[in-house]
Order: C-alpha cells, then sequence, then structure tokens
C-alpha cells in the first residue's frame, strides 16, 4: 500500500468522510481575489490580515510538500433534532454550531491521522481546523474536495455542502488529486434566498453583510436587526436552498446530533441563562464563542422580529439589565415590535436611565 492510500484507509477508520491532496504551491489565483475583497470592505475581519500568509503554505510550514484537506459532514437526519413541546419564543442556530463544537471534533480527528503520518510514515505535520492563516475552501478546491458553490461554499457531490474542513501540512510529498468542476449550472436559488443580499452576485459574498456574519460581530447597527429575523447564531438560508443538499448523504457524526436546548432554543431561556448555564451548554458549541451576551443580544433583536407582541415583556425586562448594549439592542428591538405602543415602556425606562447614550437614543424615539 502506497502512501496515499495509507493515510486514505487511516482517514476512514478515523470517520473522516472526505479527503482530497493537493501541492503546497502558493494559491496565486485568490490573491487577486482577496485584494479585490479587502478593497471592497467585503472581508468579514475574522480573517488573517496578511494576505502573503493566506496564500502561501510555506509560510506556515517552511518544508512543506503537500496539504491534505479533510471534509466531515454535519448534515444531520431531522429524526436526530429534539424539539420543545412549549416555547415561549423559538430561536434558531445554524447546523454548524449543532452538537460539540466542531473545532474540538475534527481537531482530534486530525490530531489522530497526523500521529499516524508522523509515527507509521515518517513525516511531518501541522494541522487546522478553521484556525490557521491559510484559506480552507481555497484548499478543498484545489485537492478535489468539492467545488465552490455560487454561495461561496464548498460543495462535494455525495455530501452537500453541510461539511466542516480541515487540513494537514506535511512536507511528505504525494501525488495531487483533481479540482472539481462547478455544477451549480444556471441555479441561482442561494443568491436569491439570502435574507441580506449578502451574495452581491455569483461567487461573491460581502462578509460584512452576512447574517451569519452579523450574529458574531460585537458592534451591530441597528440598521440590521430586522435582516436577521430569528437568527440568534449563523444562517443556513443559502445551504438550505441548494438542490445538492437535498440528495446529500447524511451525517452519522453523533457528536453533531444538538440536545434539546441547542438547535431551536427557547430564546427567553437564552435571555434568563446565567454563567453556569452557558458554560455547561452553548459555550460548548461553536456559538459559545463570542460569549453569552452576544446570544442574549441576537435573542433580544429575534424576539423584536417575531411580531409576536405577547413577548413584550421579556424585552421590556432587558431595558433594565445592567449592560448599556443589551439595554441599547432591547430599545431598538422593543420599538420595532411594538411601534409607538412601546413608548410608555421607553418613558418609564427614560426614568432610572443614567446613560447620555441612551438617553438621546430613547428621545430620538419617544419625542
Amino acid at each position: 500500500m502506497n502512501i496515499k492510500d495509507a493515510i486514505i484507509t487511516e482517514s476512514k477508520r478515523i470517520g473522516i468522510d472526505i479527503i482530497g491532496f493537493t501541492d503546497c504551491k502558493p494559491f496565486y489565483e485568490a490573491e487577486q481575489v482577496l485584494i479585490q475583497r479587502e478593497k471592497m470592505n467585503f472581508l468579514s475581519g475574522f480573517e488573517d490580515k496578511d494576505i502573503k500568509k493566506r496564500i502561501d503554505p510555506k509560510k506556515t510550514m517552511e518544508d512543506c510538500k503537500t496539504i491534505i484537506s479533510i471534509g466531515v459532514s454535519y448534515n444531520t437526519p431531522s429524526d436526530k433534532v429534539p424539539i420543545k413541546k412549549d416555547y415561549i419564543h423559538k430561536g434558531v442556530v445554524s447546523r454548524s454550531s449543532w452538537g460539540e463544537d466542531y473545532h474540538a471534533v475534527l481537531s482530534r480527528k486530525l490530531k489522530k491521522l497526523s500521529l499516524f503520518i508522523e509515527q507509521s510514515l515518517n513525516g511531518k505535520t501541522k494541522f487546522f481546523v478553521d484556525t490557521g492563516s491559510l484559506i480552507d475552501r481555497e484548499i478543498a478546491r484545489r485537492a478535489g474536495i468539492g467545488y465552490v458553490g455560487k454561495n461561496c461554499s464548498i460543495i462535494n457531490k455525495e455530501y452537500g455542502s453541510y461539511i466542516f474542513l480541515g487540513e494537514i501540512l506535511t512536507d511528505l510529498h504525494i501525488s495531487p488529486d483533481k479540482t472539481v468542476d462547478s455544477l451549480c449550472g444556471d441555479c441561482e436559488l442561494c443568491i436569491k434566498s439570502c435574507p441580506a443580499n449578502a451574495l452581491e452576485k455569483p461567487y461573491t459574498l460581502n462578509a460584512k453583510k452576512c447574517i451569519s456574519y452579523l450574529t458574531q460581530c460585537k458592534d451591530l447597527p441597528n440598521e440590521y436587526y430586522k435582516k436577521m429575523g430569528n437568527s440568534i447564531y449563523g444562517c443556513d438560508a443559502c445551504q438550505r436552498v441548494c438542490p445538492k443538499n437535498k440528495t446529500a448523504l447524511k451525517s452519522n457524526h453523533t457528536e453533531f446530533y444538538p440536545m434539546e436546548w441547542n438547535a431551536y432554543p427557547d430564546l427567553v431561556d437564552v435571555l434568563n441563562m446565567d454563567n453556569r448555564r452557558f458554560k455547561d451548554t452553548f459555550n460548548k458549541t461553536s456559538g459559545g464563542w463570542r460569549g453569552k451576551k452576544n446570544l442574549q443580544r441576537n435573542s433580544i433583536i429575534a424576539m423584536g422580529n417575531s411580531k409576536n407582541k405577547n413577548i413584550a415583556k421579556y424585552i421590556e425586562a432587558m431595558l433594565y439589565d445592567d449592560r448599556i448594549d443589551i439595554r441599547k439592542t432591547s430599545i431598538y428591538a422593543l420599538y420595532n415590535l411594538l411601534g409607538k405602543e412601546s413608548i410608555p415602556m421607553l418613558k418609564r425606562r427614560l426614568e432610572y436611565e443614567r446613560d447620555d447614550g441612551i438617553i438621546s437614543i430613547i428621545n430620538k424615539l419617544v419625542y
């Protein structure tokens, strides 16, 4: 058995669904795209700011010869998604944050595969799961994991786009796989379904407008509140409508099966969540990295978008929260939900408010 076949066989034993190989030549074809996106302010800001490090694998591992790209499906079957019977108000969390944090799950798998390469094949390795400077999707595309869809996601022929990506850099020379041609054709369902029009044209994502980004950013302008709908972390809109996901294989990775509180959380529960409960629940998912306050802010926004006036009292209670940015969010959410009916509630808060910025916001809405 040659080196490549040995790695593929071991990857299947470990529970890696997809694997591909590519060389360590710089991704020059991606450089101009990144430069252009930076000029247009389309980058999220979560990326490494050094474009040279993003396109050149040797700036990460000087003696690398091969990049091993892997994919693990998170296309969880619907019968594995428990749903509460009674909700005060239900929110939505992206599938990417169902179950255990994928960084931890894939890191365990990549660590096992790396140890196999080091101990059995005498190769050096470095592995990453959404944490390195290199462009995961570009690596996956060149390694034949899948093609880049019009929604900028990697789409695999068997598993669709609900796949987590990771990579191993090694000093072993392994024959590369071929890239895969796009199968999107004339389909533009993903572009039409984006609630924030973040897919400004095929294969072009304005990350600053993407709902997934908006639910994670710290300073969220209130003009984006309505576009977020009832999402409190991430967004699956463009993937949900993709025809390739309709027939994609389902995931058998139990680590990504959500608990009852996870996939469709009760937003009032999220607002009442203390630090201990956050640590025991959402902090163990990929959606917890921004902290409890971010999820609570998003929950308030989602409640404000609900058109369910019966939950106004829960938003009103957050007007008295100690955190200034939570009070600010609650003001806009309450006004979004009730319009002028919120004015008496806002006036009551005005009697106790001491922050000049909050006072100014309330005065603009009330008077």
